[in-house]
This record gives C-alpha cells, structure tokens and sequence, in this order.
C-alpha cells in the first residue's frame, strides 16, 4: 500500500476528472467563450445571407437620360432601363441650359443621376453618366451593360444584320457540375464543394489553433503564479497536462454544438428566404451551402481531435518552458507557421487533390488535420491514404505527447532563461 506524499499524488480517474471538470466550468463562464460561440454563426450567416440583403439594398436610383442622338437609340435605352429592376429613366430630348438644369435637380437630390447620350455612343462606344453617387457597383453594371447590348444592336442594323440572329447565336451555357464519389453522382456542385472545403479549413484552423493557445496559456498562467506548485503536490504532472487537453477539448466539443444548432437555425432562415436568395443558387456562386454528410462529419471530428491533441499537447511545453507571455508567443511561432502553411496549401489542394503535394500534406501529421479533410470534401480519396493518415496522426499524438508530458513535468517547475534545444532534450532525456 502507498503511503505519504507518492499515495497523495496519484493520478487517478477521479483526479483527472477533477481537473477537467475544472478547466471546463473555468472556460464557459468566461465572456471570450460566448463571444466566440455566438461570433461563429454571424460569420456564416454574413457569408450566406448578408449578399442577398446587400444585393437588394439601395432601393430604385432615378436617371435622366439626356438624349442628343439623332436615332431613336435615346427611347430604347429609357425603355430598357425601365424594364429592369435597378433604374427608373425619364428622358429629356437634350437642349439649351437643360444639362444644367438637370444637374441642380442631381444637388437637390430629386434626382440621382443623368446619363447623356450622343451619336458619339453608337458610332465610338462613348456615353457619360453623372451622378452623386458613382461608386454604385449595381447601377453602373444595368447602365453598362444596357448600352453595350443596345449598342450591339444598333450597329448591326446599320450593317444590314439582323440583331436577333446575333443574340441567339450569343445564347450562353449553364454548366452543370456534379461531384462523383466512387461510381455514383452526389449531387454536390462545384460550389458547394468549394464551400465545404474551405469552412472545414478555416474553422479546423482557427479551432485548433484557439483552443491549443488557451493550454499554453492555461500552463503559464498556473506556471507564472505558482498555483502549479501547489497542484504537482496532489497530482503527477502528466495526469494534470492530460486533464487539462481534454478539459480544453470538451469546451470546443460543446462550442461546436452551440455552432451545430445556430446552423440548422441558419439554413432554416435561408429555406424561408428562399426568393430572395435563388439569384445566389446559380451554378457560378463561389459559396453555396454545402452537403454535409454522415461520413464527413465523421472525417472532420476526427482530424479535428486529432490535431487539436496533436498541437495542444505542442503548445503544453511551449507554456512549460516559457516564462512569460513574450517568451511563449516567440517559442509557438514554429508552431503556427505550419498550421498557416496548411491553411495557405488548401487552394493548391482544391486544384488537384490527387497531386504529389496533396498527398503528402494530407499524410504528414502536423498538416494533415487540415489537409485530409479538404482533400476529402474536393475529390474521392483511396481508403488506404485515409486509414494511413490517421494511423501516422495517433502516432504522432502519442510521441508528441510523450515529449511533452516529459517537458512539461520539469518545465512548470522551472523559472528564469527559457531553455535552448540542448536543454529540452536533457529534459526529454532526464524526466
């Protein structure tokens, strides 16, 4: 039977869940962790509802359009203007002090434009619009693109063509993509592919990069006011680090709950928008909501834990062998810059999911979090390159964590000059 100050500090079940019961109810009552749920599902509900909102935004402009032509190009491009939704056109057969009447009614703001049209537009492809707002990425488009197909028409008649025969031979395609896995059509589109990959990157990224700084900073802060020195007396350091990265995991295991729910309530608010969003459906929409399989919500909780142990465990000995906050933002920044390098990889992992490069991010542990599942939403992986990629990241957290926990035990008792590479390895060596 253990007796004395070794059978106090075991490291029992009991102990490591009281640590991380402790570092959970510590994290959800802080206000960081609510902003941070609530800031999610605002991001995405910017990305998927706020275009069409801003698409909308503006309400009708009121033009005048000056017409100086001698044809009756002027009442073609009033009436094509009129038929759209962005302009309502009056026109004003050009004459003596009219321009400049109309310009007093653009200040007084009775009026928000005045396009003038010459000869010179059909024959050169020169028009004028003046307005007080000409910054207007939506008016300028009708504006530009009336007088362009009206323009088009009207040379074609000088040429004796027919411009109907024109616009059907200009009839555009509507190329519909479909994604494949294995010998059958899923019925995801290009965009919706490109969605699913880039919003697994991105939340991976800043997930498990959060999540693995708040352990660091967990360990230097008990580091830096001793509290550490009284906890080692109760229990072993490596049951501390364990509970301490899988307190910090449920905290993100709950706030992607939290982001769970906000997104069902999303895609609910877009279904009952409907009309309003189908202009934001077509095929050539860089985001549309993605399908979210069985199996990739499976893919991407699982690199998801796996990279945030993997990295936790990291930013656990950076905490441990650091001194101070300064300290400890310069010993992770070898850290970060290969998360970012697997983040930055993701557009060249989108192009080609089967390349050489594509293949070995996807199986080198410290990017493969992120790089397995891109490649897994952007094309249909081999199983063995899947099962080989989770076979290399447990073992990865395995010696990671090992080095670490080593570290960590003779880190947080440590003060003073950060240790070089000589030195952890005595650590690693010694512990």
């Amino acid at each position: 039977m253990r007796t004395g100050k070794a059978g106090r500090r075991g490291w029992g079940v009991r102990k490591v869940w009281a640590v991380i019961r402790r570092e959970f109810i510590e994290r959800v009552r802080r206000r960081w962790f609510w902003f941070s749920a609530i800031l999610g599902p605002v991001f995405f509900a910017a990305v998927f509802l706020l275009p069409a909102f801003f698409a909308s935004s503006g309400g009708t402009k009121r033009i005048a359009v000056v017409d100086g032509a001698s044809s009756a190009f002027g009442a073609r491009v009033t009436a094509a203007l009129n038929a759209g939704p962005a302009l309502r056109a009056v026109r004003v057969v050009a004459g003596a002090r009219v321009l400049d009447s109309l310009m007093g009614e653009v200040g007084a703001k009775r009026l928000d434009g005045v396009l003038i049209l010459t000869d010179d537009v059909v024959a050169t492809g020169t028009a004028e619009y003046r307005a007080s707002n000409v910054s207007s990425f939506r008016d300028i488009q009708e504006l530009e693109s009336t007088l362009s197909s009206l323009v088009t028409a009207a040379r074609l008649e000088r040429a004796g063509i027919d411009p109907g025969l024109l616009t059907r031979a200009r009839q555009g395609i509507t190329l519909t993509t479909t994604k494949i896995s294995g010998s059958k059509t899923t019925g995801e589109s290009s965009a919706q592919s490109f969605s699913l990959a880039y919003f697994m990157a991105v939340i991976l990224y800043m997930a498990i990069l959060m999540y693995g700084v708040n352990v660091k900073s967990s360990v230097l802060e008990e580091k830096t006011t001793r509290i550490v020195e009284v906890l080692v007396s109760s229990i072993h350091p490596f049951p501390l680090l364990l509970g301490k990265v899988l307190g910090v995991g449920a905290v993100s295991l709950f706030q992607f709950l939290i982001w769970g729910v906000a997104a069902k309530g999303l895609l609910g608010v877009r279904a009952a928008l409907g009309g309003h969003l189908s202009a934001f459906d077509s095929p050539v929409q860089l985001f549309q909501i993605p399908h979210v399989s069985g199996s990739t919500g499976a893919i991407f909780l699982a690199y998801f834990l796996g990279g945030f142990f993997l990295y936790s465990a990291m930013f656990a000995a950076v905490g441990a062998m650091s001194s101070s906050e300064q300290e400890a933002q310069q010993a992770q920044q070898p850290i970060v810059y290969v998360l970012v390098l697997a983040l930055l990889s993701m557009f060249a992992l989108l192009n080609d999911p089967a390349s050489v490069l594509a293949v070995t991010l996807s199986l080198i542990p410290f990017t493969s979090p992120i790089a397995m599942p891109v490649r897994w939403a952007a094309g249909d992986l081999p199983a063995a390159e899947l099962w080989a990629s989770l076979a290399l990241l447990a073992v990865a957290i395995v010696v990671a964590t090992w080095v670490a926990a080593r570290i960590y035990r003779v880190g947080i008792l440590m003060t003073g000059k950060r240790p070089n590479l000589r030195e952890l390895v005595r650590w690693v060596k010694a512990a």
